[in-house]
């Protein structure tokens, strides 16, 4: 019969239909050739379920496992695999698939199947509505589709299956409200709902549910309080709510069910404090867990008569006070855990409760963290179970030492407790726990070297000893901890060098972290190793050199921190192969050259190459495109960029391509051009200065010097006030200050006779600038010698003030000058730029060939050449000028060394034969 004639016989078909189908039937089997009388009588029994079967297979769309595939006709279908049938009607009676892979959707037509006990399609795929046809399944006791797809609400016809006993469907998508049909289950025993999307309030009629045994009903939308009838279930040993949305208290009649062994009720908004009877009520208990929720009070001392139990989970609530529980009689207890709690008393015996726990000789998991504990961790921590491997007592208050019992615990794996306030050093003890993985002893006052003994922990994927005080080098033996993926050491006082096996652990991929320490050397290209590493951080240290070329191999790193070192050179175009990077800092370091281009390039979140010396142009594309991602602030030769950045416009902007040699050709022409200008300029400049001199050369007309007192150059500076110094030299310093009576402005430069050979240089400056008399280039007032008020020596040299300051602040605009007293831009048109180098040579020349004997100045630079109030130039600083021997005596070769900050000699007359000397002086000003 072809599949397409099957109908479903349930009761929306009537009985003459149904007689005239099994007619129908019954005619063909009965003409079939050879067909006896004995399997004509056993079709009409069995056919229904055959067909039904059919119909089964039919709606499965994938079987990976070939097992409904292989219900075919060559077997009779009670011997088909997954299904059972009765020994004496030969009818179906049990269909087991869990866990077959099957995927489609259950037929209605199982509800065909009336002889059926047990339904375990679980842990497959099936998807679609629960068909409301096996409702008519009275005989049905188990019905298991857990772990499927299936959706819509539990149909209602379920109601009628008055035998059944096992109601499973946990994570599927089912929806809506528990029926009040469902309290005429009476046989009904395990009620396993969780992981789906029911809603709605507990229903009330569970407590008429006397059979039930076990009730899973966790990760779902239930809402109000735990209804009282829950307290009816007197035969009930699971109940597990969790992960609801449930409030209110613990009503006290479910402290009656003194047969639970599972009381879960977490993750959901329960308040109020537990009995104090709670183990004496429920002493059976296996499982007591209350994890996030908001319960107070403290944890009842009567657990301790729960003898069977094996999980305690109290975490994440506010249970407070002194945790006085004597575990010692819980022999089976596996799992404690009391995390994120106010528990702590300060009382001395703070930790009596770890003494008790030595009895616990299953214990495996110890969780106190983000408590109140306060106290010293007592030597009785190494008497925990041998199968603990899980101890955590980080964010608490212990401090003084931590035991070197604590080697003892040598099948622990995870060691927690960062966050507290340890003292001692790290015991040595430490490189007992072989089986160790994870060690966060981090945020503490740790100090001492770390000991070699950690690299005998060869299990270790993350060490975080970050944020203490630990001193010394950076062990080589951790080395050996061939599969860590995350080390942090940072916020430490370690030196020296980086080991070189550090950068050998290939493994590392999470982070790096040796930031805020004092570590020096270079980074090594051995860094190029850590190729799967995501975070590396070596800020604040004293590390120096280049960054390596072999950082490029590094192509996993997300976050680059390398600020606050000693780096030098520019940014390798070897690291275009970056491009994860998404946070990426070079700050504070002396890093030069142009940013370059392939940055923009990047996914960048945050870029800071802040206060180095890079120069030229700041890109525009990419993260250069949003100034709230970058910083490029204490670059002062930076120019371009983004408006927002604020920095200088770009005089000449970069050609993308080299430039070409009719370019180079121009600029040669150009400066050719330029020399020769100047030439000419200084010939007509110092000619035009000799015919126009009204007074005879030769003559040296004497200024008589002013004389001044210590007192009188404490009241013009103010008490050599900080706000009036404007500059530190080898010596001394220089001071601005006002003399009376004349209000005359000058720099007072005081020498500092406590470093050797100041004193000297007083004195041979001094002669230098006797020899500087003409009152058109000498600009120095007066010298003064004396003794202070506190009986030591003074001496000083005080100079005409110069309130244009240097002509090194006027060729770089960026730069500010001490000396200024406006607020004009600093900028030199051409002109003023050919006068500065005319006045400067001129100068020059006359310290070589009218001073006796003549000075060569030796140190002459724009930070040396001062500006008057006309703009006139001034050279300045005789710190490095040597006096030359009479011709006279060429014999002799020795000088006098003259060191100073401050002198001033203005522009002579005769400059034209040393012009062509100095013209490089002028270039150099012009394109400055």
């Amino acid at each position: 019969m072809e599949m397409n004639l099957i109908m479903p016989l349930n009761s929306f078909i009537t009985p003459t239909l149904s007689l005239v189908f099994i007619t129908l039937l019954h005619i063909v089997m009965t003409t079939l050739p050879n067909a006896t009388a004995s399997s004509t009588v056993t079709t009409g029994r069995n056919e229904t379920d055959h067909l039904a079967l059919l119909a089964i297979k039919s709606k499965i769309v994938h079987d990976p496992q070939g097992v409904v595939s292989s219900w075919n006709e060559s077997l009779h279908f009670c011997m088909w695999e997954g299904v059972a049938c009765g020994r004496r009607h030969r009818r179906v009676i049990t269909i087991h698939l869990p866990s077959r892979g099957l995927a489609g959707s259950l037929s209605p037509y199982v509800g065909n199947l009336s002889f059926l006990r047990v339904l375990n399609l679980s842990s497959n795929t099936l998807e679609g509505e629960i068909p409301p046809q096996l409702g008519h399944l009275f005989r049905l006791q188990i019905l298991n589709l857990n772990n499927n797809s299936f959706e819509g609400e539990i149909p209602v016809n379920l109601s009628h299956c008055s035998n059944l006993r096992y109601l499973g469907v946990h994570d599927n998508k089912v929806v809506g409200k528990l029926s009040e049909e469902f309290g005429s289950l009476s046989q009904l025993t395990h009620l396993i709902i969780h992981g789906n999307h029911f809603a709605g309030k507990i229903p009330q009629f569970i407590g008429r549910l006397a059979s039930l045994k076990y009730v899973s009903a966790a990760s779902n939308h239930f809402t109000g309080s735990l209804p009282e009838a829950l307290g009816q279930l007197k035969n009930l040993e699971v109940l597990a709510f969790g992960s609801n949305e449930l409030s209110g208290t613990i009503h006290p009649s479910i402290y009656n069910l003194s047969l639970l062994t599972v009381l879960s009720l977490s993750g959901n908004h329960l308040h109020g404090t537990l009995s104090p009877s709670l183990g004496l009520m429920l002493p059976n208990l296996i499982l007591l867990q209350l994890r996030g929720n908001k319960f107070t009070g403290p944890i009842p001392l009567s657990i301790s008569n729960c003898t069977t139990l094996e999980n305690l989970d109290l975490g994440e609530n506010h249970f407070n006070g002194k945790l006085g529980t004597n575990f010692g009689g819980l022999q089976n207890l596996e799992d404690i855990s009391l995390y994120m709690n106010n528990l702590g008393s300060g009382e001395p015996d703070e930790f009596s409760f770890i003494d008790s726990m030595a009895n616990c000789s299953n214990l495996k998991a110890l969780d106190l963290p983000a408590n109140q504990f306060r106290g010293l961790l007592p030597d009785s921590v190494g008497n925990f179970s041998n199968q603990l491997s899980y101890l955590s007592l980080d964010v608490n208050f212990i401090h003084g030492k931590l035991p070197s019992a604590i080697g003892n615990l040598v099948n622990l794996e995870h060691l927690g407790l960062d966050n507290n306030r340890f003292t001692s050093t790290i015991p040595v003890t430490i490189g007992n726990l072989q089986n160790l993985q994870r060690a966060y002893l981090g945020i503490n006052s740790f100090h001492g070297d770390i000991p070699e003994s950690i690299g005998n922990l060869s299990l270790l994927t993350e060490l975080y000893l970050g944020e203490n005080r630990l001193l010394g080098n950076i062990p080589m033996s951790l080395g050996n901890c061939k599969k860590l993926l995350w080390l942090d050491l940072s916020q430490n006082n370690l030196s020296g060098t980086i080991p070189k096996q550090l950068w050998s652990i290939s493994s590392l991929s999470i982070s790096l972290n040796l930031s805020g320490n004092q570590l020096s050397g270079s980074l090594p290209s051995d860094v190029g190793h850590l190729k799967n590493l995501a975070e590396l951080d070596i800020s604040e240290n004293w590390l120096s050199g280049e960054i390596p070329n072999s950082l490029a191999s590094c192509t996993s790193l997300v976050n680059l921190y390398m600020e606050g070192n000693l780096f030098n050179g520019s940014i390798s175009q070897s690291l275009s192969s970056l491009r994860g990077i998404l946070n990426f800092d070079l700050s504070r370091n002396k890093l030069s050259g142009h940013i370059p281009r392939f940055l923009e390039h990047f996914s960048l979140k945050n870029l800071n190459l802040s206060f180095n010396n890079f120069e030229g142009e700041v890109p525009i594309e990419g993260v250069f495109a949003n100034a709230s991602a970058i910083s490029v602030v204490g670059n002062i030769r930076l120019c371009g960029g983004i408006p927002k950045l604020q920095l200088p416009k770009c005089n000449v902007k970069e050609s993308k391509k080299k430039k070409s040699s009719l370019m180079l050709i121009l600029v040669i022409s150009i400066v050719c051009t330029l020399l020769g200008v100047t030439m000419v300029v200084s010939f007509l400049f110092c000619w035009v200065k000799k015919k126009r001199n009204v007074q005879p050369s030769g003559i040296l007309l004497r200024e008589s010097f002013m004389k001044v007192s210590y007192e009188m150059l404490l009241k013009a500076t103010d008490r050599f006030s900080s706000t009036n110094l404007i500059g530190v030299g080898s010596y001394g310093s220089v001071y601005k200050g006002i003399l009376d009576p004349n209000e005359t402005i000058v720099a007072v430069k005081v020498l500092n006779l406590q470093r050797r050979g100041a004193s000297k240089s007083f004195m041979a400056e001094c002669e230098a600038l006797r020899n500087i008399r003409h009152r058109n280039l000498v600009k120095v007032i007066t010298s003064c010698s004396s003794i202070d008020f506190q009986g030591n020596d003074f001496k000083a040299l005080v100079y005409e003030f110069m309130i244009n300051g240097s002509l090194e602040s006027w060729l770089h605009p960026s730069l500010k000058s001490s000396n200024r007293e406006n607020d004009q831009t600093h900028s030199l048109n051409l002109l003023q730029r050919i006068n500065v180098a005319i006045d400067v040579l001129c100068a020059l020349e006359y310290l070589q060939n009218h001073c006796q004997p003549p000075i060569i100045h030796c140190d002459l630079k724009p930070s040396n050449v001062l500006l008057d109030s006309d703009m006139v130039a001034h050279v300045g600083d005789f710190g490095l000028a040597r006096f030359l021997q009479q011709l006279t005596n060429p014999n002799q070769s020795s000088s006098i060394a003259v060191k100073g900050t401050v002198g001033y000699a203005a522009p002579g007359k005769h400059c034209f034969s040393y012009t062509i000397h100095y013209c490089f002086f002028f270039i150099f000003i012009f394109f400055l």
